[in-house]
Order: structure tokens, then sequence, then C-alpha cells
């Protein structure tokens, strides 16, 4: 406990910062300085469909830091021949050593059509890439002859390596229980309430498995105004591929009806109930932050990473920073 504090340190998850898709390029190299000189014990930087690539992302973060973890959520599977993203991979590792995560998942399924990447079969897809991936970090020669994948023995130069942990970016029972037989951890797009946690716990079945969760987040002495400041942050939710992580909660139906009677999306936040936003974010004042935070380790999770919301993102850091 680092003040007088009505959750102690030890209650808490490791606490992670997402590095924001659409950040200036030139905040970008002072926001990851910032995220290591303030304590977060990681930085996750996002790939998504016409915004920055993850790896080179990872690699401008690692180079301008000295401690902190950078995760890489998510590189899609089908996009990437599996021996280029293990090179990529390799490269940061030699680099950097330790302190990368690298997230691989399935993708958004209309980003991926979109670039005609979006395979028949999403789970044999990722399970291909995640196995040669694990082998040719690991120093094998790799032969594959598969769906997806077709290595004829593949070896990276420079002998085994200590591979990075391999996390996976994905939402349904059929992915999270792979992941558990394939990878190193998971990664759990936001909203991740605590029910969903718990939920995805179970369904990923293996105990010695990584749990990163995603979450918006807004800190600030007044709960209301924080409040307030995090709604964005939700305004996809209700909408079907969210579905997963609504179900588990007590109040999912209702929240898909208010979102299918609200006439655009800036409507439907505003007429979240107050609860409905706690539940669903790290938002409040600090005491309220760290207590949602406790409530998501109590079920499962391992790190939280928090999302800055807002016009400011390099000011909500250093808000966010006051929960550590």
């Amino acid at each position: 406990m680092t003040r007088d504090d009505a959750t102690p340190d030890s209650a808490l998850p490791e606490i992670g910062i997402m590095l924001p898709r659409d950040l200036p390029a030139h905040q970008i190299l002072d926001f990851a300085r910032a995220a290591d000189d303030a304590g977060f014990d990681e930085l996750w930087v996002v790939e998504d469909l016409g915004f920055r690539g993850g790896i080179a992302q990872a690699s401008a973060a690692l180079a301008v830091t000295s401690r902190i973890r950078v995760g890489v959520g998510i590189l899609p599977a089908s996009a990437r021949n599996v021996a280029f993203t293990a090179m990529e991979a390799a490269t940061l590792v030699d680099l950097f050593g330790d302190r990368l995560h690298l997230g691989i998942g399935h993708g958004m399924p209309a980003w991926m059509q979109s670039v005609g990447a979006w395979p028949e079969s999403i789970l044999t897809s990722f399970e291909e890439h995640v196995t040669a991936l694990r082998g040719l970090l690991s120093g094998e020669s790799v032969s594959v002859d598969g769906r997806y994948v077709h290595l004829d023995a593949v070896q990276l130069e420079g002998g085994p390596r200590t591979a990075p942990p391999i996390l996976a970016g994905v939402r349904g029972p059929r992915s999270l229980a792979l992941a558990g037989r394939v990878a190193d951890g998971t990664v759990l797009a936001e909203p991740s309430a605590p029910e969903y946690i718990a939920q995805a716990r179970q369904q990923i079945g293996t105990a010695e498995h990584r749990v990163v969760a995603y979450n918006a987040a807004a800190v600030d002495v007044d709960a209301h105004a924080a409040r307030q400041a995090v709604r964005p942050g939700l305004e996809w939710i209700g909408e079907p591929g969210w579905e997963a992580h609504l179900r588990p909660l007590p109040f999912a139906d209702e929240i898909v009806a208010l979102r299918a009677r609200s006439a655009s999306r800036a409507d439907f936040v505003a007429a979240l109930p107050d609860a409905w936003v706690d539940a669903l974010t790290v938002s409040g004042t600090r005491d309220d932050a760290r207590a949602s935070l406790a409530r998501m380790r109590a079920a499962g999770a391992d790190c939280v990473v928090l999302q800055p919301v807002g016009d400011d993102p390099v000011q909500a850091l250093g808000s966010l920073a006051s929960i550590l």
C-alpha cells in the first residue's frame, strides 16, 4: 500500500496503459517514455487496420524505454506469413531482451475480409500460426504442410532465443479454449468486466495462463466527471461483435435493448446508467478505480490495460498514473 488507501497494492493486478491508435506520431515516443517513467507495468500498442503497424510501434516504444514491458495487441494470424512474424519478433528480442509480449489473434472480421485475409477456419489458421511461431522462436527447424501454414525446414539464424510470451487476442468460447491449449496467455478486448474475465478464465481452462484485460479508463477527484469522461470509450458495445463481453453481465439484455433503441452511439453512451459505466470501465475517483481493478484481479485478470479516453491522451495518462 503506497498511501492511505482502502485497496492495498497486493490486491491489484499489474497495471498497463494503451498507446492510442490515433495518437499523433510526434507524441508516440513521449507517451511511451511517460508510461515508463510513471511506473506502469506494461505499454500495449494496437494494430488496427488503417492506423499503425504493431511491430513498428513496439520497436519504437522499446527503443526509448528501459523498464516497461511492451505488448503488441494484436497481430492477425492470417495477415502474415508466420516465418516473417517470427523474424520480426526475434529481432525485437535480440535488440531489447525479454520486455516483449506478442499478441496474435484472428483480427476483426470486417477488416480482414476487406483485405482478403479472412480464413475459412479461423481456429485452424490461428493454431497453425501460433504452433509454428513457437517452434521458430525456440530455434527449431520447422516443417509444416498445413491448411494455412506451409514451411519447408525453415529456421531462424542466431540459435535458440528466450521466446516472448505469445498471447491470444480472441473472444469466443472455442477460441478461448484453443488459447488455453496453444498460447501463453490471452488478451481480452474491452470492456472486460469481472464477470467476463471469470467466464473467459473458465473457457480457457488452464491455470498457468496469463490474462490481460483491456478497459476504458478515466480518473478524477470528481467521480461524476470521470464517468462522463469515460463514456465515449463504451460507444461500440451493445453491437453484435461485443456479445461475448456482455453475455455474462446481469444487465446484458437491457444494454442490448438500449443500444437498439438509441438513435446514435452518442445517445447510447449518454443513456448508460452510472452503475453500468462503473461495471464496464475503470473509472471514478482513485479509490473507485483501484477497487474496480481489485475486482478484476479477483476474477482472474493478471494485468489490466487502461485505455485513455478523451482528446488529450497524454494528460489522461498522467491522471491514470494516480492509480499506481
